[in-house]
């Protein structure tokens, strides 16, 4: 039982464990804690997404549809690894849940009951992640996305000073749920409890902003990444900046993006401002 982790705690206990972590659009606010509590938190629940491709699969988990509007959960694993963090706060990611699972979450028993009931809100109890794989038995699960789940777990746990007792799979919440499919949550556990063992590995070498995508550069967004994309646009002579970059994405943050491209010999449409991912690999965004 713990109050949830800010958004700042959170990404640097990420990153403390190595992870490389993506903050996707406003994350840091996007919530549904308008329709319930968020906390206190119990544990971790590992899901996976039913779906392929990152950019497609983080939108969706980030926006929701319908009939299940989104967050749907705090961070989604890619294949490669990298977390992308898409929630912070109540998320519709665990739904409703078997109470007694919820009681052995809290007491870390040695072993979880079965999951026969639907009778507790798990959204406000659980921090959720979601990670790529179609859930069909057949979709591999390569290395670096079973170490992302791993370190993700052990990151929250850590934070909170829970044992590998307090993650669980959607299966062993929810009567009928299948995920994560694929590998065994006990699997998953023991090498939980192996990694908080030791101490957290720190924050990886030297790390850039990963292509955060065109959507992300629009009027009023606001973000760390911006602010270090302006610094370097500064420091490779593109600055078209009157007072200096800032946090919110601007017409002269746009002008001097075009510049860099304009340097990388892109012209016309090309060279229209709004970063493409070679022009962005380029500029090396240091990781904030």
């Amino acid at each position: 039982m713990a109050t949830p982790l800010s958004a700042d705690r959170l990404l640097s206990a990420l990153r403390d464990e190595g992870l490389r972590v993506v903050e996707y659009r406003s994350w840091r606010t996007h919530n549904r804690n308008h329709k319930g509590p968020w906390g206190p938190v119990h544990g971790v629940m590992v899901h996976h997404t039913v779906t392929s491709g990152t950019e497609g699969s983080v939108a969706l988990c980030y926006d929701g549809y319908a009939a299940l509007p989104g967050p749907l959960c705090h961070g989604v694993i890619a294949k490669d690894g990298t977390v992308h963090l898409v929630g912070n706060g109540r998320a519709n990611h665990a739904g409703l849940g078997d109470d007694d699972v919820l009681r052995a979450v809290i007491a870390e028993a040695p072993t979880l009951p079965p999951d026969n009931e639907a009778n507790t809100d798990g959204n406000a109890r659980f921090y959720g992640f979601e990670a790529i794989n179609l859930g069909d038995g057949q979709d591999p699960w390569p290395a670096a996305q079973l170490d992302a789940i791993e370190k993700a777990a052990a990151a929250v746990c850590r934070a909170h000073g829970w044992t590998h007792r307090s993650v669980i799979g959607h299966l062993e919440w929810q009567p009928g749920k299948p995920d994560p499919r694929g590998f065994t949550m006990a699997s998953m556990r023991s090498r939980i409890e192996r990694r908080l063992a030791r101490a957290p590995e720190g924050p990886a070498g030297p790390r850039y902003e990963p292509y955060p995508g065109a959507a992300f550069f629009t009027t009023g967004r606001r973000s760390a990444v911006i602010t270090a994309m302006g610094r370097r646009l500064v420091a490779e002579g593109c600055s078209r900046y009157r007072i200096g970059p800032g946090p919110v994405w601007s017409d002269a943050d746009r002008a001097s993006y075009a510049a860099w491209q304009r340097k990388l010999g892109y012209s016309g449409g090309d060279a229209d401002g709004i970063p493409g991912r070679s022009s962005w690999d380029a500029l090396r965004v240091p990781n904030v």
